[in-house]
């Protein structure tokens, strides 16, 4: 796990075949992974423990819809949203400021960035930023009691840190499924 070593060439290649495919074939791959993070977000509703875990995952579809292009990682998270309306409202903010939100920004910063940190570390900071507009913003507990109303340097580099961390296992897994895809699929 090198921070500074380069994407591989893999991704570059599984981005090339997903852009080969016909558009409705795009439409057709992104509403299916839409209405799958939109599953998988609402289950920590429906779910009470084992959900919470479930809805983790919501993040990989945008991060596959960001990969086809921005515009569908953009349609696949606001209709994510869209959908988490009608079946768990109280998702919504969740899911648009932390998981969703990470999606996007990893599969934005997989599509320009080269470099394993740089990925990380600008896809940890739309999960910082999605954190503090909730936390100071919104006025959400996203952290629970130790979260405080009030703007705290220490809070806010310890979001950093967790967000980096987190960030960090979901690029490492993100790539290691892109790797695996090619050999799947023989892109």
């Amino acid at each position: 796990m090198n921070f500074f070593k380069r994407v591989p060439e893999e991704v570059q290649y599984v981005r090339l075949q997903l852009n080969t495919l016909s558009q409705t074939k795009k439409l057709t791959l992104c509403s299916i992974l839409t209405c799958s993070a939109a599953i998988f977000q609402a289950s920590g509703g429906f779910l009470p423990v084992f959900g919470y875990i479930i809805s983790i995952f919501s993040t990989a579809p945008v991060i596959f819809c960001s990969l086809i292009s921005i515009q569908f990682g953009i349609l696949s998270y606001v209709l994510t949203i869209i959908l988490l309306v009608m079946l768990q409202p109280s998702e919504v903010l969740i899911y648009s400021f932390t998981t969703g939100l990470l999606g996007l920004g990893i599969g934005i910063s997989i599509l320009y960035l080269n470099r394993k940190v740089t990925i990380i570390f600008c896809s940890s900071l739309y999960l910082v930023f999605g954190i503090l507009v909730l936390l100071y913003a919104l006025k959400f507990p996203i952290l629970g009691p130790i979260g405080s109303k009030t703007f705290s340097l220490w809070e806010t580099l310890g979001i950093f840190l967790f967000s980096f961390f987190y960030s960090l296992i979901w690029v490492e897994l993100c790539l290691f499924c892109l790797k695996r895809l090619r050999v799947i699929f023989k892109f």
